[in-house]
């Protein structure tokens, strides 16, 4: 019997330490997660937009999920569950920048490096980096597939006041879900390399479930620190997005007290970012090694 047509106990535990190896290694890709515990109530925004809602795919990371476009190859939304003990986790994790094409998509569906290389806009996260509480989490965080592109002024100044903003007020409140995505609004909406599609406004939707109240930070994707505070009938109204399906009409229409935008962590705050050193190399070096092993193995199955 030739090797490839051996399929005893010991292929068996190959095939199990193969996948134990995968587990360690691509946690995000391989171990099957539900998303629920990032949604309000367990339930997924709703999209009131057909077009946009089209051609989408639902992806569960460690610490978030992202509902990705095919055509706008960008997230129509990342939804997180924001507690005080995750955002105390993520202040003690140090930022390494590791954007990468998701490969889990289809290669025809991604949005590439390439597609803003020179572009001048910025590589915005919509879960954002500094909201992750450990490194493997935030290495997810910088897939493409979370990431629109974002003026370079908005992303370093009012975003990141808001987005420090929010974990505040999980600290404070010491729960909340939050939902941010972009918007695409009128006919002449810009694209990267005809590609992937350039936001005209930002929002980020906070809800407490302990007080029973919610709002959204919205602004436009462009220099200035104007932005606005709107309610989530007003967001649905907007966007088509029902960032909270569950809750009443009263807390829908109702817009809580949001923090101003911490100014202390405009141009990117005082968080420190260390270049990629040899742990990161040979961290990436086996995700490598490790998808072709994985591609060899469902090979010599079939």
């Amino acid at each position: 019997m030739s090797r490839r047509g051996r399929t005893g106990p010991e292929t068996a535990r190959a095939a199990t330490g193969l996948a134990c190896l995968l587990l360690l290694i691509l946690p995000g890709v391989v171990q099957a997660r539900s998303c629920t515990g990032d949604f309000a109530g367990g339930t997924q925004p709703v999209l009131t937009n057909a077009r946009l809602a089209a051609d989408t795919t639902l992806l569960c990371y460690q610490a978030f999920a992202v509902l990705y476009s095919g055509l706008a190859r960008t997230p129509l939304y990342a939804a997180e569950h924001l507690t005080a003990a995750r955002v105390e986790a993520a202040r003690r994790v140090d930022r390494v920048d590791a954007f990468h094409e998701e490969a889990q998509l289809p290669e025809a569906a991604r949005s590439e490096l390439a597609d803003y290389a020179g572009s001048g806009w910025d590589r915005g996260h919509m879960a954002p980096s500094g909201d992750m509480p450990s490194p493997g989490t935030q290495a997810e965080s910088f897939s493409l597939a979370n990431i629109v592109p974002q003026n370079p002024d908005l992303n370093r100044r009012l975003w990141a006041g808001i987005e420090s903003s929010v974990r505040a007020l999980a600290i404070e409140r010491g729960d909340l879900f939050v939902v941010t995505g972009p918007l695409f609004e009128g006919a002449s909406v810009q694209s990267l390399r005809g590609r992937v599609l350039i936001p005209t406004r930002l929002f980020k939707a906070v809800y407490d479930a302990n007080r029973g109240e919610a709002g959204v930070y919205l602004a436009r994707n462009a220099t200035g620190e104007e932005w606005q505070a709107i309610s989530l009938e007003q967001l649905a109204a907007i966007g088509g997005i029902v960032a909270f399906p569950d809750l009443p009409d009263s807390v829908r229409r109702r817009i809580m007290p949001l923090p101003e935008p911490r100014r202390d962590e405009y141009v990117g705050g005082p968080r420190s970012r260390r270049e990629p050193g040899f742990l990161d190399w040979l961290a990436a070096e086996l995700r490598r090694a490790a998808r072709r092993a994985w591609r060899d193995f469902l090979r010599s199955l079939f």
